[in-house]
Protein backbone atom coordinates (compact mmCIF):
# COMPACT_ATOMS: atom_id res chain seq x y z
CA UNK A 1 0.00 0.00 0.00
CA UNK A 2 1.13 3.53 -0.88
CA UNK A 3 1.74 6.12 1.67
CA UNK A 4 -1.16 8.24 -0.56
CA UNK A 5 -3.36 5.07 -0.32
CA UNK A 6 -2.77 4.88 3.89
CA UNK A 7 -3.62 8.52 4.18
CA UNK A 8 -6.55 8.39 2.54
CA UNK A 9 -7.65 5.30 4.19
CA UNK A 10 -6.46 7.18 7.33
CA UNK A 11 -8.99 9.88 6.42
CA UNK A 12 -11.67 7.57 6.14
CA UNK A 13 -11.23 6.01 9.62
CA UNK A 14 -11.12 9.41 10.90
CA UNK A 15 -14.24 10.10 9.33
CA UNK A 16 -16.05 6.90 10.65
CA UNK A 17 -14.53 6.93 14.61
CA UNK A 18 -16.19 10.68 14.70
CA UNK A 19 -19.53 9.98 13.67
CA UNK A 20 -19.69 7.23 16.28
CA UNK A 21 -17.79 9.39 18.74
CA UNK A 22 -20.51 12.05 17.73
CA UNK A 23 -23.57 9.69 18.33
CA UNK A 24 -22.24 8.33 21.70
CA UNK A 25 -21.91 12.43 23.28
CA UNK A 26 -25.12 13.19 22.56
CA UNK A 27 -26.38 10.15 23.87
CA UNK A 28 -24.57 11.13 26.73
CA UNK A 29 -25.32 14.50 27.56
CA UNK A 30 -29.18 13.85 26.75
CA UNK A 31 -28.38 10.68 29.45
CA UNK A 32 -27.39 13.68 31.94
CA UNK A 33 -30.06 16.24 30.92
CA UNK A 34 -33.56 15.61 29.25
CA UNK A 35 -33.40 11.75 28.68
CA UNK A 36 -36.24 10.27 30.46
CA UNK A 37 -34.90 7.78 32.94
CA UNK A 38 -37.66 5.15 32.59
CA UNK A 39 -36.23 4.59 28.81
CA UNK A 40 -32.57 4.23 30.15
CA UNK A 41 -31.89 0.33 30.13
CA UNK A 42 -32.92 0.44 26.35
CA UNK A 43 -30.72 3.24 25.44
CA UNK A 44 -27.81 1.97 28.09
CA UNK A 45 -27.84 -1.39 26.11
CA UNK A 46 -27.62 0.42 22.55
CA UNK A 47 -25.04 3.13 23.62
CA UNK A 48 -23.03 -0.11 24.51
CA UNK A 49 -23.73 -1.76 21.54
CA UNK A 50 -22.38 1.55 19.58
CA UNK A 51 -19.45 1.30 22.14
CA UNK A 52 -18.54 -2.11 20.74
CA UNK A 53 -18.73 -1.53 16.83
CA UNK A 54 -16.46 2.03 17.58
CA UNK A 55 -14.00 -0.13 19.80
CA UNK A 56 -13.75 -2.85 16.50
CA UNK A 57 -13.33 0.03 14.46
CA UNK A 58 -10.74 1.61 16.64
CA UNK A 59 -8.40 -1.60 17.43
CA UNK A 60 -8.38 -3.04 13.56
CA UNK A 61 -5.51 -4.73 13.29
CA UNK A 62 -4.97 -3.16 9.50
CA UNK A 63 -5.59 0.52 10.94
CA UNK A 64 -2.81 -0.01 13.35
CA UNK A 65 -0.29 -0.97 11.09
CA UNK A 66 -1.09 1.87 8.70
CA UNK A 67 -0.91 4.18 12.45
CA UNK A 68 2.46 2.15 12.89
CA UNK A 69 3.41 3.44 9.45
CA UNK A 70 2.61 6.86 9.31
CA UNK A 71 3.76 8.05 13.07
CA UNK A 72 7.01 7.11 11.60
CA UNK A 73 7.00 8.92 7.98
CA UNK A 74 8.87 12.16 7.90
CA UNK A 75 7.54 12.92 4.92
CA UNK A 76 3.77 13.19 5.13
CA UNK A 77 1.95 15.81 6.59
CA UNK A 78 3.26 16.88 10.72
CA UNK A 79 -0.17 16.81 11.72
CA UNK A 80 -1.05 13.54 10.14
CA UNK A 81 2.06 11.89 11.96
CA UNK A 82 1.05 13.64 15.08
CA UNK A 83 -2.39 12.18 14.99
CA UNK A 84 -0.93 9.05 13.90
CA UNK A 85 1.23 8.76 17.43
CA UNK A 86 -1.57 9.61 19.53
CA UNK A 87 -3.99 7.01 17.62
CA UNK A 88 -1.45 4.28 18.38
CA UNK A 89 -0.52 5.61 21.63
CA UNK A 90 -4.83 4.97 22.14
CA UNK A 91 -5.18 1.80 20.61
CA UNK A 92 -2.12 0.32 22.27
CA UNK A 93 -4.21 0.47 25.64
CA UNK A 94 -7.48 -0.74 24.29
CA UNK A 95 -6.49 -3.63 21.72
CA UNK A 96 -5.80 -5.82 24.70
CA UNK A 97 -8.98 -5.90 26.03
CA UNK A 98 -11.35 -8.75 25.13
CA UNK A 99 -14.85 -6.81 23.27
CA UNK A 100 -16.74 -8.47 25.12
CA UNK A 101 -15.31 -6.95 28.23
CA UNK A 102 -15.38 -3.80 26.98
CA UNK A 103 -19.02 -3.97 26.06
CA UNK A 104 -19.86 -5.16 29.38
CA UNK A 105 -17.84 -2.51 30.93
CA UNK A 106 -19.58 -0.09 29.01
CA UNK A 107 -23.14 -1.49 30.27
CA UNK A 108 -21.72 -1.65 33.93
CA UNK A 109 -20.44 2.28 33.64
CA UNK A 110 -23.66 3.43 32.41
CA UNK A 111 -25.76 1.39 35.17
CA UNK A 112 -23.24 3.08 38.24
CA UNK A 113 -23.79 6.32 36.99
CA UNK A 114 -27.92 5.90 37.03
CA UNK A 115 -27.17 4.42 40.63
CA UNK A 116 -25.30 7.12 41.56
CA UNK A 117 -27.80 9.30 40.85
CA UNK A 118 -30.30 7.58 42.34
CA UNK A 119 -28.32 7.48 45.60
CA UNK A 120 -27.38 11.11 45.41
CA UNK A 121 -31.16 11.96 45.03
CA UNK A 122 -32.00 9.11 48.07
CA UNK A 123 -28.97 10.34 50.27
CA UNK A 124 -27.97 7.51 50.58
CA UNK A 125 -24.50 5.77 50.01
CA UNK A 126 -25.30 2.10 50.33
CA UNK A 127 -27.63 2.44 46.57
CA UNK A 128 -24.04 2.92 44.92
CA UNK A 129 -21.68 1.42 47.25
CA UNK A 130 -21.67 -1.63 45.37
CA UNK A 131 -21.45 -0.45 41.98
CA UNK A 132 -18.31 1.82 42.94
CA UNK A 133 -17.21 -1.19 44.34
CA UNK A 134 -17.64 -3.45 40.35
CA UNK A 135 -16.30 -0.22 38.77
CA UNK A 136 -12.71 -0.16 40.72
CA UNK A 137 -12.87 -3.99 40.30
CA UNK A 138 -13.60 -3.53 36.64
CA UNK A 139 -10.71 -0.82 36.46
CA UNK A 140 -8.28 -2.70 38.05
CA UNK A 141 -8.94 -5.79 35.54
CA UNK A 142 -9.12 -3.70 32.15
CA UNK A 143 -6.01 -1.98 33.32
CA UNK A 144 -4.23 -5.16 34.14
CA UNK A 145 -4.77 -5.95 30.57
CA UNK A 146 -2.14 -3.29 29.21
CA UNK A 147 0.69 -5.68 30.62
CA UNK A 148 2.90 -2.70 31.75
CA UNK A 149 5.26 -2.38 34.73
CA UNK A 150 3.42 0.57 36.46
CA UNK A 151 0.86 0.73 39.32
CA UNK A 152 -2.36 1.03 38.01
CA UNK A 153 -2.82 4.28 39.25
CA UNK A 154 0.08 5.77 37.80
CA UNK A 155 -1.61 4.45 34.68
CA UNK A 156 -4.82 6.24 35.38
CA UNK A 157 -3.26 9.56 36.71
CA UNK A 158 -1.09 10.06 33.27
CA UNK A 159 -4.24 9.13 31.13
CA UNK A 160 -5.87 11.88 32.05
CA UNK A 161 -2.54 14.22 32.10
CA UNK A 162 0.25 12.55 30.42
CA UNK A 163 3.72 12.79 32.57
CA UNK A 164 2.19 12.51 35.98
CA UNK A 165 2.22 9.82 38.63
CA UNK A 166 1.87 9.73 42.59
CA UNK A 167 5.45 10.91 43.00
CA UNK A 168 4.80 14.12 40.84
CA UNK A 169 1.70 14.50 42.51
CA UNK A 170 2.08 14.00 46.11
CA UNK A 171 5.03 16.85 45.02
CA UNK A 172 2.95 19.46 44.27
CA UNK A 173 0.61 18.56 47.11
CA UNK A 174 3.28 19.04 49.27
CA UNK A 175 3.99 22.43 48.12
CA UNK A 176 0.63 23.48 47.95
CA UNK A 177 -0.09 21.84 52.10
CA UNK A 178 3.49 23.52 52.76
CA UNK A 179 2.32 27.15 51.90
CA UNK A 180 -1.75 27.33 52.09
CA UNK A 181 -2.06 25.46 55.08
CA UNK A 182 -0.62 28.29 57.19
CA UNK A 183 -2.56 30.79 54.77
CA UNK A 184 -5.61 28.98 55.88
CA UNK A 185 -5.30 28.69 59.54
CA UNK A 186 -4.52 32.92 59.72
CA UNK A 187 -7.86 33.26 57.27
CA UNK A 188 -9.92 31.36 59.05
CA UNK A 189 -8.60 33.26 62.56
CA UNK A 190 -9.37 37.14 60.49
CA UNK A 191 -12.39 38.77 60.57
CA UNK A 192 -15.58 37.38 59.08
CA UNK A 193 -16.24 38.84 55.45
CA UNK A 194 -20.36 38.70 55.62
CA UNK A 195 -21.50 36.89 52.63
CA UNK A 196 -25.23 36.03 54.00
CA UNK A 197 -26.85 37.91 51.16
CA UNK A 198 -26.17 35.81 48.78
CA UNK A 199 -27.52 32.52 50.34
CA UNK A 200 -31.31 33.75 50.43
CA UNK A 201 -34.18 32.06 48.46
CA UNK A 202 -34.43 33.65 44.95
CA UNK A 203 -36.54 32.06 41.83
CA UNK A 204 -35.20 30.01 39.47
CA UNK A 205 -36.57 32.46 36.58
CA UNK A 206 -34.75 35.22 37.65
CA UNK A 207 -31.57 32.85 37.75
CA UNK A 208 -32.27 31.90 34.60
CA UNK A 209 -32.59 35.35 32.93
CA UNK A 210 -29.38 36.60 34.65
CA UNK A 211 -27.52 33.32 32.98
CA UNK A 212 -29.01 34.52 29.27
CA UNK A 213 -27.16 37.85 30.41
CA UNK A 214 -23.77 36.07 31.14
CA UNK A 215 -23.66 33.76 28.63
CA UNK A 216 -23.61 36.93 25.76
CA UNK A 217 -21.55 38.36 27.93
CA UNK A 218 -19.47 35.31 27.76
CA UNK A 219 -19.39 35.62 24.04
CA UNK A 220 -21.23 32.28 24.39
CA UNK A 221 -22.62 32.33 21.25
CA UNK A 222 -26.09 30.18 20.56
CA UNK A 223 -25.01 29.19 16.64
CA UNK A 224 -22.46 26.98 18.47
CA UNK A 225 -23.00 26.81 21.68
CA UNK A 226 -25.91 25.75 24.11
CA UNK A 227 -26.58 25.26 27.90
CA UNK A 228 -28.84 22.86 29.65
CA UNK A 229 -29.27 21.84 33.10
CA UNK A 230 -27.85 18.57 35.09
CA UNK A 231 -27.48 17.06 38.43
CA UNK A 232 -23.57 18.08 38.18
CA UNK A 233 -22.52 20.96 35.74
CA UNK A 234 -20.51 19.70 33.00
CA UNK A 235 -19.54 20.15 29.21
CA UNK A 236 -19.30 18.11 26.08
CA UNK A 237 -18.89 18.80 21.96
CA UNK A 238 -19.14 16.96 19.17
CA UNK A 239 -16.87 19.46 17.23
CA UNK A 240 -15.68 23.26 17.39
CA UNK A 241 -19.48 24.01 16.45
CA UNK A 242 -21.08 21.94 18.48
CA UNK A 243 -20.22 22.72 22.18
CA UNK A 244 -23.05 21.71 25.01
CA UNK A 245 -22.88 22.90 28.94
CA UNK A 246 -25.01 22.67 31.97
CA UNK A 247 -25.51 24.00 34.90
CA UNK A 248 -27.52 23.67 37.90
CA UNK A 249 -29.90 26.00 39.93
CA UNK A 250 -30.30 26.42 43.41
CA UNK A 251 -33.01 28.21 45.46
CA UNK A 252 -31.18 29.65 48.32
CA UNK A 253 -27.38 30.19 46.20
CA UNK A 254 -27.79 31.53 43.08
CA UNK A 255 -24.23 32.43 42.74
CA UNK A 256 -23.50 28.61 42.69
CA UNK A 257 -25.24 28.84 38.65
CA UNK A 258 -23.18 31.70 38.10
CA UNK A 259 -19.59 30.35 38.88
CA UNK A 260 -20.82 27.05 37.21
CA UNK A 261 -21.49 28.86 34.17
CA UNK A 262 -18.85 30.73 33.90
CA UNK A 263 -16.69 27.46 34.59
CA UNK A 264 -18.33 25.34 31.93
CA UNK A 265 -18.04 28.10 29.23
CA UNK A 266 -14.06 28.36 30.06
CA UNK A 267 -14.01 24.44 28.84
CA UNK A 268 -16.70 25.38 26.29
CA UNK A 269 -14.67 27.93 24.62
CA UNK A 270 -11.80 26.07 24.64
CA UNK A 271 -13.13 23.09 22.24
CA UNK A 272 -14.46 25.85 19.98
CA UNK A 273 -11.47 27.96 19.60
CA UNK A 274 -9.38 24.45 18.83
CA UNK A 275 -8.15 25.06 14.98
CA UNK A 276 -10.89 23.80 12.53
CA UNK A 277 -8.61 21.98 10.57
CA UNK A 278 -8.29 19.61 13.27
CA UNK A 279 -12.42 18.66 13.64
CA UNK A 280 -12.94 15.26 13.85
CA UNK A 281 -9.37 14.55 14.48
CA UNK A 282 -8.12 13.11 17.83
CA UNK A 283 -5.98 16.41 17.51
CA UNK A 284 -9.18 18.33 18.41
CA UNK A 285 -9.53 17.43 21.84
CA UNK A 286 -8.14 19.85 24.46
CA UNK A 287 -4.61 18.52 25.23
CA UNK A 288 -4.82 16.85 29.07
CA UNK A 289 -7.78 17.39 31.34
CA UNK A 290 -5.17 19.65 33.41
CA UNK A 291 -5.14 21.85 30.44
CA UNK A 292 -9.15 21.96 30.34
CA UNK A 293 -9.42 22.46 33.68
CA UNK A 294 -7.07 25.17 33.69
CA UNK A 295 -9.30 27.05 30.94
CA UNK A 296 -12.50 26.70 33.11
CA UNK A 297 -10.56 27.81 36.85
CA UNK A 298 -9.31 30.71 35.00
CA UNK A 299 -12.86 31.69 33.52
CA UNK A 300 -14.41 31.07 36.56
CA UNK A 301 -11.66 32.45 39.13
CA UNK A 302 -9.29 34.40 37.55
CA UNK A 303 -11.79 36.20 35.71
CA UNK A 304 -14.77 35.93 36.71
CA UNK A 305 -14.47 36.94 40.68
CA UNK A 306 -12.75 40.02 39.40
CA UNK A 307 -13.94 43.15 40.16
CA UNK A 308 -13.19 44.51 36.43
CA UNK A 309 -15.72 41.46 35.70
CA UNK A 310 -18.36 42.56 38.04
CA UNK A 311 -18.35 46.33 37.09
CA UNK A 312 -19.61 45.38 33.98
CA UNK A 313 -22.53 42.80 35.64
CA UNK A 314 -23.37 43.91 38.58
CA UNK A 315 -26.09 46.27 37.67
CA UNK A 316 -27.80 43.37 35.88
CA UNK A 317 -27.80 40.67 38.40
CA UNK A 318 -29.01 44.02 41.03
CA UNK A 319 -31.90 43.75 38.52
CA UNK A 320 -32.68 40.11 38.37
CA UNK A 321 -32.12 39.95 42.39
CA UNK A 322 -33.29 43.08 43.33
CA UNK A 323 -34.45 42.33 47.12
CA UNK A 324 -31.07 40.62 47.61
CA UNK A 325 -28.81 42.54 46.67
CA UNK A 326 -30.65 45.88 47.51
CA UNK A 327 -27.96 46.43 49.95
CA UNK A 328 -25.03 44.98 48.59
CA UNK A 329 -22.57 47.73 47.27
CA UNK A 330 -20.33 46.17 43.94
CA UNK A 331 -17.28 46.15 46.72
CA UNK A 332 -19.79 44.10 49.43
CA UNK A 333 -20.36 41.95 46.61
CA UNK A 334 -16.74 41.54 45.68
CA UNK A 335 -16.11 40.72 48.95
CA UNK A 336 -18.72 38.19 49.13
CA UNK A 337 -17.40 36.28 46.40
CA UNK A 338 -14.22 35.91 47.53
CA UNK A 339 -15.07 34.78 50.72
CA UNK A 340 -12.97 32.02 52.15
CA UNK A 341 -14.08 29.72 54.56
CA UNK A 342 -14.41 25.86 54.80
CA UNK A 343 -17.22 24.51 52.96
CA UNK A 344 -18.24 20.87 52.20
CA UNK A 345 -18.93 20.93 48.61
CA UNK A 346 -16.04 20.95 45.77
CA UNK A 347 -18.00 22.92 43.07
CA UNK A 348 -18.62 25.91 45.62
CA UNK A 349 -15.71 25.92 47.29
CA UNK A 350 -13.93 29.06 47.54
CA UNK A 351 -9.92 29.62 45.62
CA UNK A 352 -8.28 29.08 48.59
CA UNK A 353 -9.67 25.75 50.32
CA UNK A 354 -10.44 24.41 46.97
CA UNK A 355 -7.19 22.43 46.88
CA UNK A 356 -7.89 20.23 49.85
CA UNK A 357 -11.12 19.49 48.35
CA UNK A 358 -8.72 18.02 45.83
CA UNK A 359 -6.17 16.45 48.08
CA UNK A 360 -8.72 14.88 49.51
CA UNK A 361 -10.01 13.17 46.71
CA UNK A 362 -6.58 12.13 45.50
CA UNK A 363 -5.39 10.52 49.02
CA UNK A 364 -8.82 8.73 48.76
CA UNK A 365 -8.04 7.33 45.49
CA UNK A 366 -4.76 6.65 46.11
CA UNK A 367 -6.03 4.47 48.94
CA UNK A 368 -8.77 2.67 46.44
CA UNK A 369 -6.04 1.38 44.40
CA UNK A 370 -3.49 0.18 46.55
CA UNK A 371 -6.24 -2.05 48.92
CA UNK A 372 -5.75 0.54 52.13
CA UNK A 373 -9.24 1.85 51.81
CA UNK A 374 -12.42 0.24 50.74
CA UNK A 375 -15.82 1.30 49.54
CA UNK A 376 -17.50 0.03 52.44
CA UNK A 377 -17.34 2.82 54.96
CA UNK A 378 -15.90 4.97 52.16
CA UNK A 379 -18.57 7.58 53.27
CA UNK A 380 -16.78 7.91 56.81
CA UNK A 381 -13.47 7.82 55.20
CA UNK A 382 -14.86 10.83 53.51
CA UNK A 383 -15.99 12.36 56.37
CA UNK A 384 -12.74 11.73 57.91
CA UNK A 385 -10.87 13.43 55.53
CA UNK A 386 -13.08 16.49 55.84
CA UNK A 387 -13.01 16.85 59.59
CA UNK A 388 -8.89 16.50 58.92
CA UNK A 389 -8.52 19.17 56.07
CA UNK A 390 -11.01 21.24 56.70
CA UNK A 391 -12.21 20.92 60.35
CA UNK A 392 -15.81 20.04 59.25
CA UNK A 393 -17.95 17.26 58.61
CA UNK A 394 -20.91 16.63 56.07
CA UNK A 395 -23.85 15.70 58.11
CA UNK A 396 -25.84 13.82 54.66
CA UNK A 397 -24.43 11.80 51.85
CA UNK A 398 -25.42 13.94 49.25
CA UNK A 399 -22.96 16.60 50.34
CA UNK A 400 -20.05 14.00 51.13
CA UNK A 401 -19.33 11.19 49.16
CA UNK A 402 -21.97 11.64 46.55
CA UNK A 403 -21.83 14.87 45.74
CA UNK A 404 -19.45 14.04 42.24
CA UNK A 405 -19.99 12.39 39.32
CA UNK A 406 -16.61 11.27 38.64
CA UNK A 407 -15.89 7.81 40.36
CA UNK A 408 -19.71 6.35 38.66
CA UNK A 409 -17.99 6.39 35.53
CA UNK A 410 -14.77 5.19 36.60
CA UNK A 411 -12.89 8.47 35.60
CA UNK A 412 -10.12 7.88 38.77
CA UNK A 413 -7.00 10.23 38.61
CA UNK A 414 -9.51 13.08 36.89
CA UNK A 415 -9.50 15.12 40.28
CA UNK A 416 -5.92 15.82 40.80
CA UNK A 417 -6.35 17.86 37.06
CA UNK A 418 -8.44 20.03 38.84
CA UNK A 419 -5.86 21.11 41.39
CA UNK A 420 -3.34 21.10 38.47
CA UNK A 421 -5.47 23.51 36.43
CA UNK A 422 -5.84 26.17 39.11
CA UNK A 423 -2.06 26.46 39.22
CA UNK A 424 -1.55 26.18 35.50
CA UNK A 425 -3.97 29.00 35.27
CA UNK A 426 -2.17 31.38 37.22
CA UNK A 427 0.87 31.01 34.96
CA UNK A 428 -1.47 32.06 31.81
CA UNK A 429 -2.59 34.62 34.01
CA UNK A 430 0.83 36.29 34.29
CA UNK A 431 1.42 35.93 31.12
CA UNK A 432 -1.99 37.13 29.22
CA UNK A 433 -1.81 39.94 31.80
CA UNK A 434 1.57 41.18 30.14
CA UNK A 435 0.48 41.34 26.66
CA UNK A 436 -3.30 42.80 27.13
CA UNK A 437 -5.28 44.64 29.32
CA UNK A 438 -7.64 42.14 31.12
CA UNK A 439 -9.56 44.14 33.36
CA UNK A 440 -10.31 46.99 30.50
CA UNK A 441 -11.59 44.15 27.94
CA UNK A 442 -13.98 42.55 31.03
CA UNK A 443 -15.17 46.32 31.96
CA UNK A 444 -15.85 47.41 28.28
CA UNK A 445 -17.78 44.18 27.65
CA UNK A 446 -15.34 42.61 25.41
CA UNK A 447 -14.46 39.41 26.35
CA UNK A 448 -13.62 37.76 23.15
CA UNK A 449 -10.87 39.61 23.23
CA UNK A 450 -9.73 37.65 26.36
CA UNK A 451 -10.64 34.18 24.71
CA UNK A 452 -8.37 35.74 21.09
CA UNK A 453 -5.70 35.92 23.45
CA UNK A 454 -6.28 32.23 25.21
CA UNK A 455 -6.88 31.12 21.67
CA UNK A 456 -4.13 32.36 19.92
CA UNK A 457 -1.60 31.38 23.05
CA UNK A 458 -3.29 27.85 23.93
CA UNK A 459 -6.27 26.42 22.22
CA UNK A 460 -5.84 26.51 18.94
CA UNK A 461 -3.22 24.15 19.53
CA UNK A 462 -5.34 21.11 20.41
CA UNK A 463 -3.56 17.85 21.02
CA UNK A 464 -0.83 19.27 18.25
CA UNK A 465 1.57 19.93 21.15
CA UNK A 466 1.73 18.76 24.74
CA UNK A 467 1.24 20.46 27.86
CA UNK A 468 4.68 21.56 28.46
CA UNK A 469 5.07 22.25 25.22
CA UNK A 470 1.75 24.68 25.49
CA UNK A 471 3.17 26.12 28.68
CA UNK A 472 6.41 27.53 27.00
CA UNK A 473 4.83 28.96 23.89
CA UNK A 474 2.04 30.84 25.47
CA UNK A 475 4.17 31.81 28.96
CA UNK A 476 7.93 31.49 28.14
CA UNK A 477 8.31 29.38 30.86
CA UNK A 478 8.20 25.44 32.32
CA UNK A 479 5.43 25.06 34.57
CA UNK A 480 6.45 26.96 38.26
CA UNK A 481 3.84 26.11 40.35
CA UNK A 482 5.13 29.31 42.27
CA UNK A 483 2.57 31.83 40.40
CA UNK A 484 -0.16 29.84 42.00
CA UNK A 485 0.99 30.27 45.43
CA UNK A 486 1.64 34.03 45.00
CA UNK A 487 -1.35 34.52 43.85
CA UNK A 488 -3.52 32.78 46.44
CA UNK A 489 -1.17 34.52 49.42
CA UNK A 490 -1.41 37.40 47.65
CA UNK A 491 -5.21 37.84 47.08
CA UNK A 492 -6.02 36.72 50.25
CA UNK A 493 -3.81 38.53 52.07
CA UNK A 494 -4.95 42.04 51.13
CA UNK A 495 -8.74 40.59 51.17
CA UNK A 496 -8.51 39.68 54.93
CA UNK A 497 -5.52 42.87 55.57
CA UNK A 498 -3.12 40.19 57.09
Amino acid sequence: MTTNEMIEKYKDWVFKCSAYHMALALIGFDKQTIAPTAGEDYRDERAAFLSGELFSIETDPQMMEIMKTLKEDDSIDPDIKKAAQLYYDDMLKTVCIPKDEFVSWQKLTNESFNNWRRAKEADDYSIFEPYLKKVIEGSKKLYEYRGKDMPIYDQMLDDFEPGMNREKYDAFFNALKERLVPLIKKVTSAQKIDDSFLYKKCDIDSQKRFMDHLLEYLGYDKSWGYQNESEHPFTDWVCENDCRTTTKYLEDNMISAVFSTIHECGHAWYEHNIDPKYDGMILSNGVSSGMHESQSRLCENYLGRTRAFWEKNYDKLKECFPQLLENASLDDFIKAVNVSVPSLVRTEADELTYPMHILIRYEIEKGLFDGTISTEGLDKTWADKYEEYLGIRPDCARDGILQDVHWSDASFGYFPTYALGSAFAAQFMDAMRKDIDVDSYLRDGRYVEIEGWLRDHIHKYGCRYNADEIMIKATGKPFDVNYYLDYLEDKYTRLYNL
